[in-house]
């Protein structure tokens, strides 16, 4: 299997192409879509949340992969709505450092799943900062199809993305990061949409 992996300032976007690759056949076990959590979601109590290792249901979509969302809170991104194959390997990885295993988080998910160290950097960076991740694992008999449904509904330039960051000093995604504000949030989302019209 493949990865494909697309990155969306607007979450609307992103929950067009979950619904886009379910309607082409691919499993919503193959699909896996990850943004921060705001105040919009249900709470966050719960041990789970906490530790970064459970999900805890929350309303997301009609069915499928949306109908699965939960709550996870992922180091250095924070809490996150999440659901899908990625969910479960940053858990997993998150579970084992919390145990004193191998760490990793959502680089090592990202990068064990063919994705380019650098570029995977800059989508859990593009993650903390208040954009969503969707993430297909396919066949390739469907590889330029799945491309197609990830490139049509407006993703981030990875690169663009990545000179936007390096512009404030930013080299790479760091766990150790803290959690950005909503206020600073809604700066990240303003000074991307204008950094495009540049």
């Amino acid at each position: 299997m493949r990865t494909v992996t697309g990155l969306y300032d607007n979450y609307d976007d992103a929950r067009t192409v979950v619904n886009a690759l379910e309607d082409a056949g691919i499993s919503s076990d193959d699909i896996s879509l990850v943004r921060r959590g705001d105040d919009t979601d249900e709470s966050y109590a719960g041990e789970g949340a906490a530790t970064g290792a459970g999900i805890g249901a929350v309303a997301g979509g009609t069915g499928g992969l949306l109908a699965g969302l939960g709550l996870l809170a992922i180091p250095g991104v924070g809490p996150v709505v999440a659901a899908g194959w990625l969910v479960a390997t940053v858990a997993g990885a998150a579970a084992g450092a919390l145990a004193g295993g191998a760490a990793g988080g959502i680089i090592g998910s990202l990068t064990s799943a063919g994705v380019d160290e650098d570029t995977a950097h800059v989508y859990a960076e593009g993650v903390r900062r208040g954009s969503t991740l969707v993430s297909a694992r396919v066949e390739d008999d469907k590889l330029d199809l799945a491309r197609s449904i990830i490139n049509q509904n407006a993703p981030v330039d990875v690169d663009s993305r990545r000179a936007m960051y390096r512009e404030e000093g930013w080299e790479r995604f760091d766990e150790g990061n803290p959690d950005l504000t909503e206020e600073e949030l809604a700066r990240e989302r303003d000074r991307a949409r204008n950094y495009r019209q540049l």
